[in-house]
């Protein structure tokens, strides 16, 4: 006779298991369904422009922070001269204190009196003695010396001291900005990487075309510059076009923005500070209507700045990856005011 036997039942740890995996399942296809879409590449482009902007903004503090520095570097070169100066001459107070009671004490070593009593020319005692309180005279001089010499002293080191502490508090700011611009360009970097090769070389394209369509210098129309100063620094520029944009760049192998505004003045004949920020302040503000050749133009809340070269257009270091160039104002952002040096 067939023996019949109940089917074993699946245990309850499998059940829960197989339960588990299948919802799990369930939860992965409902995100995939609902996961965003890929980025178009006017919404990268949107996001790498606003990256390249704050960037821009941390650049120039970066370059503001660098040229305090460079300030305070010199400032407490030159305090700590004046105090290896201080130090020596205190030194050499002190070598002629030690000299002056050498002598006192080899002139004074016995009681005057005592001397005299046993002088055998007692005119010729009365000149030492003399000469013994003229000494002294003079001990006490080269005392008050030294005690003003060593509060000057006290002074110059709390001096040298407390720039070095700022010098230590302008280099921290200056390695977080340029941590802070160094991780936007590479967050800008991962975002254009999310685009197809085809799609890179589009975009690529029409940043290129945004400086054809402004022409070359001969196509600006004929606008008098602002001075015999704005067309020089505008004709410098302009000798630097195709030049990359870097950050932190000053000339002449790279440049950022305003270290080419800086460096176009700078050849001709005028300094101007390093940075966006300052530089809005270095001379006569002006409208957009005013502008002319060689006007400083500043963008996006001072975060970028240009030189005008007439029929709305500028000449500029752009951004990461572009080159000096003339480009349409209306292509590069919001436009705050000008500036005539």
């Amino acid at each position: 006779m067939a023996s019949h036997r109940r089917p074993k039942q699946p245990s309850r740890t499998r059940v829960t298991v197989l339960t588990a995996t299948a919802a799990a399942a369930v939860a992965l296809s409902a995100q995939a369904a609902h996961a965003d879409p890929k980025p178009t590449k006017t919404e990268v482009k949107a996001k790498v422009d606003k990256l390249y902007s704050e960037a821009e903004a941390a650049t120039e503090k970066y370059n503001g922070a660098k040229e305090q520095q460079e300030k305070l570097k010199k400032e407490v070169d030159a305090l700590q001269d004046k105090v290896a100066r201080e130090q020596a001459d205190l030194n050499s107070l002190r070598g002629e204190l030690g000299s002056l009671a050498t002598a006192q004490y080899r002139s004074g070593g016995i009681d005057p009196s005592v001397q005299l009593f046993f002088s055998s020319d007692p005119d010729t005692f009365l000149d030492q003695a003399s000469a013994l309180d003229s000494l002294t005279a003079k001990q006490a001089e080269s005392l008050e010396k030294i005690q003003a010499k060593q509060r000057t002293l006290a002074q110059e080191r709390k001096e040298a001291q407390a720039k070095l502490s700022e010098l230590s508090e302008v280099r921290d700011a200056l390695g977080a900005n340029k941590k802070k611009f160094q991780k936007k360009l590479s967050d800008a970097q991962t975002l254009l990487n999310t685009l197809t090769a085809a799609e890179r070389q589009k975009m690529a394209d029409e940043d290129a075309r945004a400086s054809r369509s402004a022409g070359t210098r001969v196509d600006l129309g004929n606008e008098a510059p602002a001075s015999a100063l704005g067309a020089a620094a505008l004709a410098n520029a302009a000798t630097q076009i195709g030049k990359p944009y870097v950050s932190g760049g000053t000339g002449p192998s790279s440049f950022d923005c305003s270290g080419l505004t800086q460096w176009a003045y700078a050849q001709a004949g005028v300094a101007i500070t390093r940075t966006t920020y300052t530089q809005i302040n270095q001379g006569t503000r002006i409208g957009r209507s005013q502008l002319k050749p060689g006007d400083l133009v500043f963008f996006n809340n001072t975060e970028h700045v240009a030189l005008y070269a007439g029929d709305n257009t500028v000449l500029h270091a752009p951004h990461p990856g572009a080159y000096v160039r003339y480009e349409s104002m209306n292509t590069i952002g919001s436009f705050q005011v000008g500036v005539r040096i």
